[in-house]
């Protein structure tokens, strides 16, 4: 390897760490996860976190940041140590962090990393996260949010900052419960579950073998395995796959009947109000008929994250975090933005029986 060659190299390695961190601060999972190569790895022993492969590491950085009131890192340079079409080094990380639950501190770390040279450039192949020193102390200062939020002056560093309302957190055991209540009120049938592994299974007790399904584009279909059991396993006559087959220049009648009448629709919400209230959003609005009332039956999983107290907030969180979410993954799958073009609110179920709701207690999802 030339001089030359070992300059670009290392060069490009270290945009690559910078690259990290940025997606990180930004919260752009799907670009984090675009670093590593496809069976890469982000091991963080002290956290304690594991994520095998780019969907993993996507869906693992969603879980952690869903849990942050703020969180700041900062990466410094450290070793490369070239050997042909692979490297090893290690990057210095500076972390700050307060998450909704009050826990917070201070951190020095190490990323013992491993490189690779792809057709796409250098990826990790893997990271390896060592906290080297940990001050939990509560921190004297608050994000600029936070600040604002209570009223304090944001200079003012010795504030205790307060609580700010976030679309993140997670509901409590007694608003899920008033949610459930209101939802049985409005006709529909409504369980509260643990979390998304529960929900998994139970999907398969709720839809029985062979029957036509299609399921929403949903973060949470995605993220509990929900979507590839029902669209990969084979169980089920499943209606999204025969959609993706079609032609959409020729076949357009054909792909708007397929999804306004399955046996069953399975999709998740964007909010869930405390009145007994499920919104959806859409850009295309395919597959709202199915959820309105083309479908015989209707099941939607929902984070314990989406439970909101009225419509009005709800609309809220479409608009503020929703759909700033979707339009990142629509940029990075699509190449285009997101948009709400469509709005379905359904206030009540006036056949019993066809729609369950399945409440998590975990967040998970938009």
């Amino acid at each position: 390897m030339n001089d030359f060659q070992a300059i670009a190299d290392r060069v490009e390695i270290e945009a690559l760490r910078g690259e990290f961190t940025d997606a990180v601060m930004m919260r752009d999972r799907p670009r984090l996860a675009s670093l590593f190569t496809p069976d890469g790895a982000l091991r963080m022993p002290d956290i304690p976190a594991e994520q095998v492969g780019r969907e993993e590491i996507r869906a693992g950085g969603e879980r952690l940041q869903s849990q942050w009131d703020f969180f700041v890192q900062t990466t410094h340079p450290g070793t490369i140590l070239l050997d042909g079409d692979t490297a090893t080094g290690r990057a210095y990380v500076q972390e700050l962090a307060r998450t909704l639950d009050g826990r917070q501190g201070l951190n020095y770390a190490v990323y013992h990393d491993r490189y690779q040279r792809t057709t796409g450039g250098w990826k990790f192949a893997e990271r390896l996260y060592e906290v080297r020193y940990l001050d939990t102390s509560p921190l004297a200062g608050a994000a600029p949010h936070a600040a604002q939020d209570s009223g304090t002056n944001p200079a003012d560093t010795t504030a205790t900052p307060a609580p700010v309302a976030s679309f993140t957190d997670p509901a409590t055991a007694e608003r899920l419960e008033r949610v459930a209540a209101a939802l049985r009120a409005g006709g529909f049938a409504a369980e509260i579950l643990e979390d998304a592994a529960e929900a998994r299974a139970r999907i398969k007790d709720l839809v029985p073998e062979g029957a036509s399904v299609l399921t929403g584009a949903s973060e949470t279909l995605r993220l509990s395995g929900i979507d590839e059991d029902i669209n990969t396993g084979g169980r089920y006559d499943a209606i999204r796959p025969r959609l993706l087959a079609i032609d959409r220049a020729t076949g357009a009648d054909e792909i708007r009947r397929l999804a306004a009448g399955p046996e069953f629709v399975v999709n998740s919400v964007a909010a869930v109000t405390e009145t007994g209230s499920l919104v959806l959003a859409s850009g295309s609005g395919s597959q709202l008929p199915a959820n309105a009332g083309g479908a015989a039956h209707a099941v939607w999983i929902v984070g314990a994250q989406k439970v909101v107290p009225d419509l009005s907030t709800a609309l809220r969180r479409v608009e503020e975090h929703a759909l700033p979410l979707e339009n990142a993954r629509a940029q990075a799958v699509y190449g285009m933005p997101s948009a709400v073009n469509r709005l379905l609110i359904l206030n009540a179920e006036p056949h019993p029986g066809r729609g369950t709701v399945l409440l998590l207690r975990e967040a998970i999802g938009y």
